[in-house]
């Protein structure tokens, strides 16, 4: 049973529920700031205990082990707002701001440039970390600059530009340092008409809902495209769609997808990935890297060619 604490904190939270995989064992300290300034709190009182702290946001990109994550685990999803300029095109978001709440807000003010992100389950803080993308849009091409605290330092802010944070396709800098992002500045394009824009946003949306399996718990794309391959591709043409292995699945919809049938461990999905990376690697010399990250204690599974 979860104990509540000083500063929202509390114990052995499991982490299934907030993870869209919908599996992770529980984790030492947990906490929901609502506000920056309870972040900077809450990591200074782990500093001060000797403890690692990180961030998850919606959980969208993650693979939380069984065996759950010690120390301080911060969800960012509670820390939400944002403010749009329809005549600059300048939105001030918040970490924790659903990527497509955002994404419909700014068309229903005539702004272009986020209509490939009303698919993608997440934040806007893991927008940032992962350069999350869809649809031929990305995150780099619209964001402006990140206010992050240094968990070594967390009194102090730092404003980062675009152009400091390393982005390339799935990957920032934000994934080397454990900087923790506080809100976002993007830069739309303003004067839209917003029935158009809506229309191509909900058509994106769409056609993600439409080819993915969008009804069982996965984390999306699991691995990154191999370009110029692509990597559902190369799984779908070994004929990988459908491998089980407990209660992971390689989805027959959509063959980057691994999904949860409704009794899979993280164990389960992390060695069915290494299965499929197996293959491909043995099939077509290619080695697959994942978008997923991986939290907490896994079993080493190595891949030979």
């Amino acid at each position: 049973m979860s104990t509540t604490h000083p500063l929202g904190l509390r114990r052995a939270v499991g982490l299934a529920d907030y993870t869209t995989w919908k599996v992770g064992g529980p984790a030492q300290w947990f906490a929901e700031p609502e506000r920056a300034e309870e972040f900077t709190q809450l990591l200074l009182w782990a500093q001060a205990e000797g403890l690692v702290s990180r961030v998850i946001g919606a959980g969208s990109n993650l693979l939380v082990s069984d065996h759950g994550l010690e120390g301080l685990t911060l969800c960012n999803r509670r820390l939400q707002g944002a403010q749009l300029d329809a005549g600059s095109g300048v939105i001030e978001a918040q970490a924790g701001e659903p990527i497509p709440t955002l994404a419909r807000r700014a068309a229903r003010a005539g702004l272009s440039g986020l209509e490939w992100a009303v698919g993608i389950p997440g934040t806007v803080g893991g927008a940032a970390v992962m350069n999350a993308g869809a649809q031929g849009g990305c995150t780099a091409e619209v964001l402006e600059s990140i206010t992050v605290l240094d968990p070594q330092d967390p009194g102090r802010r730092l404003t980062l530009s675009a152009a400091e944070l390393d982005f390339d396709y799935r990957h920032s800098r934000l994934q080397l340092e454990p900087l923790v992002v506080l809100s976002a500045r993007f830069r739309l394009s303003a004067g839209h008409d917003p029935a158009t824009v809506s229309q191509r946003t909900s058509a994106n949306l769409h056609s993600r809902t439409s080819s993915q399996p969008y009804q069982q718990p996965s984390c999306g794309s699991v691995f990154r495209n191999p370009e110029p391959q692509k990597a559902g591709q190369l799984i779908e043409g070994l004929g990988l769609k459908g491998l089980s292995l407990g209660g992971a699945q390689v989805s027959p919809i959509h063959a980057n997808f691994i999904v949860n049938t409704g009794q899979a461990l993280a164990s389960d999905i992390d060695q069915l990935i290494a299965q499929v990376q197996q293959q491909v690697l043995s099939a077509h010399a290619i080695a697959l890297h994942t978008e997923v990250k991986r939290l907490g204690r896994f079993e080493e599974i190595a891949l030979a060619a």
